[in-house]
């Protein structure tokens, strides 16, 4: 999945609204009840990770997207985009100085969460921030379905396809970890790398290989006239093994819509992709895919369509960033602004409103000349 900012509806942690006039733009948040924000670890969730309240050197910590806005307003966090099977932390042993407002009482560490470098701001198997100052090259980061880790495009060892939106990767170091994926690579995954031929084939007759190739098609889409008692003894992977097929086991592999429900899930895969931690690739509804369409779903029924998130959809990466990066410094200097009005007792003016955008504008046309770039 392609990195992109933020800006979409989170259906485990709060609803957004965004809205666009003459006076700005509008944000509407609303938290979700107290019982249901610790209820237990979260299929998927958006996280971010707090490097006010849990330095680099420390222990790695990540937060719910309702505790970012409740209990870590004006900390300096790092966007995680989306982990699965992830129970928020804040609050817990980890936030020595910090307690949850919204649900105190919680357990001193979630021991079945998973932490990598991203807790601490760094990506890729280069450890880079994002976005990175230093980086002068346009380069998407993509993320692994397996570790979650985000790399740049240049970093995977394979060229990146086109409408990478649409699939999903797995990175070169979860494939070795793993190397029975290398034999669904050869069969599932997406063209790019070369394809070796197993040597035997090639002494084949025609009428052999014609039969092995209908073996592959039988394999990755069992015929409905099979009963299911005849189709559940047979293991797909196997049958792909023996086919021989095989793929130069190196770099990123990139797989296409549906490659999921093609897996074998007889006992012995199964129990293979539980022990290696990937149950989760037999489950389609854990993609990100699927969470994005089931927020946006979501948010239509309860707000209607809103043009903002049409408009942001056909924006790039870099339009994305500049304006929700826009949009969350704008927030927080105008509440800083109106602050100081009502510190005062005093009334804010159309004048007074049309200055603080001025001010804007100047400081977004400084940054600009300073650096090519809005962030």
């Amino acid at each position: 999945m392609i990195r992109r900012s933020l800006l979409l509806i989170n259906i485990d942690q709060r609803i957004s609204c965004f809205t666009v006039g003459s006076e700005g733009v509008n944000c509407l948040v609303i938290l979700p009840s107290r019982s249901r924000l610790y209820a237990g670890y979260v299929k998927r969730q958006a996280l971010y990770a707090c490097s006010t309240c849990t330095p680099k050197g420390g222990e790695a910590a990540g937060v719910c997207l309702a505790c970012s806005y409740k209990c870590h307003e004006g900390h300096d966090l790092f966007e995680l985009y989306t982990k699965r099977n992830f129970r928020c932390d804040c609050g817990n042993r980890k936030f020595t100085e910090l307690q949850c407002k919204l649900s105190p009482d919680k357990d001193e560490v979630n021991s079945l969460n998973k932490y990598s470098h991203n807790f601490f701001g760094v990506y890729c198997t280069c450890s880079r921030p994002y976005p990175d100052p230093d980086d002068q090259v346009e380069d998407e980061m993509i993320q692994c379905v397996v570790c979650e880790d985000w790399l740049h495009g240049r970093h995977l060892g394979c060229v990146v396809p086109d409408c990478v939106e649409l699939q999903e990767m797995i990175c070169e170091s979860c494939m070795n970890k793993n190397p029975f994926l290398w034999t669904y690579a050869a069969h599932l995954a997406v063209p790019g790398a070369p394809v070796q031929e197993n040597e035997e084939r090639g002494g084949e007759s025609s009428t052999n290989l014609s039969n092995r190739e209908g073996l592959v098609d039988d394999v990755i889409e069992p015929s409905c006239k099979r009963s299911r008692e005849e189709a559940e003894p047979t293991c797909r992977l196997k049958e792909l093994q023996e086919i021989g097929q095989k793929r130069i086991q190196s770099g990123a592999v990139f797989w296409p819509s549906g490659w999921r429900a093609k897996l074998c899930s007889c006992n012995t895969c199964q129990e293979r992709l539980c022990e290696a931690g990937l149950s989760f690739l037999l489950d389609e509804s854990d993609t990100v895919l699927a969470y994005e369409k089931k927020g946006k779903n979501n948010e239509q029924k309860q707000e209607g369509h809103d043009p903002l998130m049409s408009a942001l959809d056909n924006l790039n990466r870099v339009q994305q960033l500049e304006i929700i990066h826009g949009y969350n410094d704008m927030k927080t200097e105008l509440k800083d602004f109106l602050q100081r009005f009502a510190t005062e007792g005093k009334v804010v003016t159309s004048d007074d409103i049309r200055q603080f955008f001025e001010q804007q504008q100047s400081r977004k046309r400084q940054r600009v000349d300073a650096t090519g770039h809005f962030y």
